[in-house]
């Protein structure tokens, strides 16, 4: 099944837990805020299967829950509600 990431960049506090845990699916901003490499954090590409175990450590590692998983790609209704 697809899954899609995003990274609420408003409650991340660039603690680097996703990025370590998902170095292919994550990365930081100059400020140190974590952003989807996928897709420049759109939440519109599918994650490869081979990196879903990286995707729910991530997901799982976040202090702030601001990584967001789905089995769609994320709207902009999705980002804000």
């Amino acid at each position: 099944m697809a899954k899609f990431t995003w990274v609420d960049q408003e409650t991340c506090i660039a603690c680097g837990a996703c990025g370590a845990a998902a170095p292919e699916i994550y990365d930081y901003n100059d400020e140190g805020i974590a952003y989807v490499i996928l897709d420049d954090n759109q939440g519109v590409c599918e994650v490869p299967d081979e990196l879903l175990d990286e995707l729910d450590d991530a997901l799982e590692g976040c202090p702030t829950e601001s990584i967001k998983m789905a089995d769609q790609p994320f709207t902009e209704e999705m980002k804000i509600g």
